[in-house]
Order: structure tokens, then C-alpha cells, then sequence
């Protein structure tokens, strides 16, 4: 049996790492460990988002510690400091546009980091009651038409930085599974929304501008599809994975849910509209337009049968439900979203934890 005790969740301060963290001590009365949450809060993490999580669990069921995946001496110290018996690993750049400008902080993050990470639980652990769970993305499989679904054994075919380098993270945890027996599963889903998600991706980024009447800028013709998993719902797979799943084996996560970005944004205006009293025909006048990112994907869509018949895993949000938790979240958090843009979270950070 898994211990699942001390848990290692990197990147836990980021976008789904953070809603992970709520769920395992807020909404998960089967998990009764501790949380160590390793982070090196770059531009997208706030150690701050989970303040109140820090306040009520601090010291016994939750501990910060601020730094770096790719540091092998504080990743080795932090594996022994703590007698971590699991890793989470989320932390990952995870961009595609910021993937593009500058690839190198991609690779360093998802592919050297990810390498230090196995080498710490290779080197370390002793027992076979461990596991190192690796969290990844659907845009390792490439592209689809019109048609089609990925399954697990769709061949990796990444078209852009990021998801080259998610999609060497995804073999070396694979190879460790293999070549040193260490106890790896894996798991690959589709795009993720709801609270906290840094205003860069889709969803909050839409949201905000509504809300200040900025233009809501749309690549090439709208029509590019992803499918859409509320992150909460994509959490618990995740646990369900962790607690039932097969060592080397692949999961993906989806939310069968797909929607052309068009269409998206602009049931989202109805929403933002009926919440705000906000003219919905004044707020889709703001939509631009854009040039087409390079090496742009059509469409994502995830078969997500394998974990749903063997682990018994299902989505328990409907989108409907799962946008209106997301618009009312921003609207009622004014403060985070301030925080991100002011620095005062790095200024917190740096008060509270040093700077590393």
C-alpha cells in the first residue's frame, strides 16, 4: 500500500497546484497527511493564495518551503527534512505563447527540473511504498481534425516548445518507471479553469478584460477547439490516480467538453453580463481579432475512458456550474487580482519566506 502521507506537491503555488492544495485539506476527508508545498514563485505563483490554508494547517498538515526543482541540494534536503513518501509534481512553465519568446526557462523548468526531481527519489527512497505522480498535458499528442480522440497510446506528436519539453518530462518519468523501478504514474489533461488562474490564459483573461472594458483579443478565426475540465473535477482524478493507479501506467484526464474559442467567449459574456449588468452587445464589440500564433494547435479533445472504466473516476462539474464558480470567483476577489499586478504578493513573499 501507498503510504500517501507526506506529500511533495511542487508548484503548489501556481494555478492547479494551488486548487490541489484546497481540495486534499479542505474537500478530501480520505487524505489525513501532510502537504509540503515546494515552490520557486515566479511570475504566475502566489504563496499568498493559500495564506488562510497556511494559517489553518501550518505546521502539522501544511508546510511552504520557497525554492527551485532544478536546485538538487535543497530538492534532496526537502525529500529528508520532511520524509516525503510521494511527489505531486505540477510545477511546470506551462505558456505556449511565452514558450515561443523564450524556450529556454521551458526547458530548464519542465525537463531539468523534472530530471532532478526522479534523481532525488531514485537516490533517496528505499521502499517500495512511495510514488511520484506526473501531472502533464493533452498537447504532447499534437493536433486533431475534425474527428478523432487521444487515448493513451496516441503517439506523442508536440508542436511547440512547451509541449516538446512536457513531452520529454513525460519519458523520463517513464524511463525511471522502467530502467530503476521507480514508482511513477502519469497523467495527461485537457485545459484546465476556474479561481486563481493567472490572467494570461484564456478564461481569466477574457473575465478581466470584460470587467475594465478592455478589448478581448481572439487568435486567427476563433475556431480552435480545446476541451474544457473544471480544475477541481481534474484534482480528483488526480488523487484517484495517486490511490488506485497502476504503477507506469498513463491516464488521461479529460473534461469531454469541447468548445471553439468563439463560442466560449462569448457565453462567457453572457454570464460576465448578467452578473455585472453590463451590456453584452457593448462587451462583444470589444472582441479583436488577432494574428494567429505560430504553430498554432486546431483542436484537443481527450478519450477519457481508461480512467473512468478502471478507477471509477468521473467529472462531477458541468461547465455551466463550473464557468459561473469562475466568474463569480473573480468578481469577488478583486484583491488577488490586484496583488498580481501591484508586486504586493512578491513584497508579501519576500517578507514572509526571503527571497531564493
Amino acid at each position: 500500500m501507498r503510504k500517501l502521507a507526506n506529500i511533495l506537491v511542487t508548484g503548489g503555488a501556481g494555478f492547479i497546484g494551488v486548487n490541489y492544495i484546497r481540495y486534499m485539506l479542505e474537500k478530501n476527508p480520505t487524505f489525513t497527511g501532510r502537504i509540503i508545498n515546494l515552490d520557486a514563485l515566479t511570475y504566475a505563483g502566489n504563496a499568498a493564495s493559500l495564506c488562510d490554508i497556511a494559517e489553518k494547517f501550518g505546521g502539522s498538515r501544511y508546510v511552504f518551503e520557497h525554492g527551485n526543482i532544478c536546485d538538487s541540494e535543497l530538492v534532496e534536503s526537502v525529500f529528508k527534512k520532511y520524509g516525503i513518501d510521494t511527489v505531486v509534481h505540477f510545477a511546470a512553465e506551462s505558456h505556449v505563447d511565452r514558450s515561443i519568446l523564450g524556450p529556454r526557462a521551458f526547458i530548464e523548468t519542465n525537463v531539468m527540473g523534472t530530471f532532478t526531481l526522479l534523481e532525488a527519489a531514485r537516490n533517496i527512497w528505499t521502499e517500495s511504498a512511495v510514488l511520484f505522480h506526473h501531472v502533464s498535458t493533452d498537447e504532447v499528442y499534437g493536433s486533431l481534425g475534425e474527428t478523432g480522440y487521444f487515448t493513451e497510446t496516441t503517439p506523442y506528436d508536440p508542436r511547440s516548445p512547451y509541449s516538446a519539453c512536457k513531452a520529454a518530462s513525460d519519458h523520463l518519468a517513464m524511463a525511471y518507471c522502467h530502467t530503476y523501478g521507480l514508482p511513477v504514474t502519469l497523467s495527461n489533461c485537457s485545459n484546465n479553469y476556474g479561481p486563481c488562474q493567472f490572467p494570461e490564459k484564456l478564461i481569466p483573461l477574457m473575465i478581466l478584460n470584460m470587467l475594465e472594458g478592455k478589448a478581448l483579443p481572439v487568435y486567427g478565426d476563433g475556431k480552435n477547439i480545446r476541451d474544457w475540465l473544471y480544475v477541481e473535477d481534474h484534482n480528483a482524478a488526480v488523487w484517484t490516480v495517486m490511490q488506485q493507479g497502476r504503477e507506469g501506467e498513463q491516464y488521461n484526464i479529460g473534461g469531454e467538453n469541447e468548445w471553439e474559442n468563439i463560442k466560449l467567449l462569448n457565453v462567457l459574456i453572457g454570464i460576465v453580463a448578467k452578473k455585472t449588468g453590463k451590456d453584452p452587445t457593448q462587451i462583444q464589440s470589444t472582441i479583436t481579432y488577432v494574428t494567429d500564433r505560430p504553430g498554432h494547435d486546431r483542436r484537443y479533445a481527450i478519450d477519457c475512458s481508461k480512467i473512468k472504466n478502471e478507477l471509477g473516476w468521473k467529472q462531477s462539474v458541468s461547465f455551466e456550474k463550473g464557468l459561473e464558480r469562475t466568474v463569480d470567483w473573480y468578481l469577488n476577489n478583486p484583491q488577488w487580482i490586484e496583488g498580481i499586478r501591484s508586486g504586493e504578493y512578491k513584497n508579501w513573499i519576500a517578507k514572509n519566506y526571503g527571497e531564493r
